[in-house]
């Protein structure tokens, strides 16, 4: 149990150092070529910040733990919706321009409805990943096409390879993925030896446990965009994120292995759908996320780890 525990912790340091190399050399990157704040968000932090829910919920598809693999997106997106933004927008107001919210939007609630209506038969086929995966190059596409300059100026308070070369930033990148995937990997083994020992559903431990270690680089990027006055690109963060969990990380796993779930998941797939159109409409009343609107996030998020904790749902 102890080395267990060692594995869960050690891989959820890695996880979080790795998203923090991951994402300063992505950002690097994009900063340099004028890609506009939204889109750093919803692009390259969205792929970065989800690199830790597509290696644990990989691992777990290729050892049979579908559990593990949906449970984690599910859980990853709550969290993302009511913990990241609901503690974002207690530090800082999130604003979003009414066309930019007009046009980000449609694709957060497609992708949302769409792995309600996949995964409500507790399978996920071969043919349905790959329907994901044709999500995501649609999304990536129209999201990529944007041909707005960025005016972001980057504070940077990574010191490794600061003020270096595109090349520098592709190795940090690199080398944060690699932390990523090597965090997975233990943090999946501890975790998974845990919830067997304790007699706990495994199914619980991919919506708390990993969920919230593989959230850490959404809370730490959303965290650090609202301190430096982005509130677009933390929005842009969880939105692209989102996405990037369902139509990246369940159709690359159900592409490359079929996943068949074995508990109940209606309750989780009805909550992550409701919590999300929630968000949007509280974006859609004002364009803007406040301080109560964040209060109220957390509460829905802390609602929903208190109900699963006492086995309501």
């Amino acid at each position: 149990m102890i080395i267990d525990s060692i594995y869960v912790l050690a891989g959820l340091a890695l996880l979080y150092y790795g998203g923090e190399s991951l994402i300063t050399g992505s950002l690097r990157i994009a900063h340099r070529y004028k890609i506009s704040p939204f889109v750093i968000g919803a692009t390259v932090m969205g792929f970065g910040t989800s690199s830790p829910e597509l290696a644990v919920s990989i691992l777990a598809s290729f050892r049979d733990e579908a559990e593990v693999a949906v449970g984690n997106v599910i859980g990853s997106n709550i969290a993302n919706v009511g913990l990241v933004l609901g503690l974002t927008a207690l530090i800082v107001p999130l604003t979003i321009a009414p066309k930019r919210f007009k046009s980000e939007a449609p694709p957060l609630l497609i992708a949302t409805f769409l792995i309600l209506a996949l995964a409500w038969n507790y399978t996920l086929t071969r043919w349905e990943g790959i329907l994901l995966l044709t999500g995501l190059m649609i999304y990536a596409w129209k999201a990529l096409k944007s041909d707005e300059d960025s005016n972001l100026d980057l504070e940077d308070d990574f010191a490794l390879f600061s003020g270096k070369g595109i090349g520098y930033q592709a190795v940090l990148t690199l080398v944060g993925l690699v932390l990523l995937i090597l965090g997975a990997e233990w943090m999946v083994h501890g975790a998974v030896n845990i919830a067997r020992k304790l007699g706990i559903s495994e199914w619980f431990i991919g919506i708390s446990i990993v969920a919230l270690g593989t959230s850490l680089p959404e809370i730490v990027s959303s965290l650090l965009s609202a301190r430096r006055g982005h509130g677009e690109m933390a929005l842009g963060n969880i939105f692209g994120s989102n996405i990037f969990n369902i139509f990246m990380v369940l159709g690359a796993s159900a592409t490359l292995h079929p996943l068949i779930i074995q508990e109940q998941i209606h309750p989780d797939l009805l909550i992550t759908t409701g919590v999300t159109c929630f968000l949007l409409l509280l974006i859609s009343w004002s364009h803007q996320l406040k301080k109560l609107d964040g209060i109220l996030l957390l509460l829905c998020y802390f609602s929903y780890i208190g109900l699963k904790g006492m086995g309501t749902i």
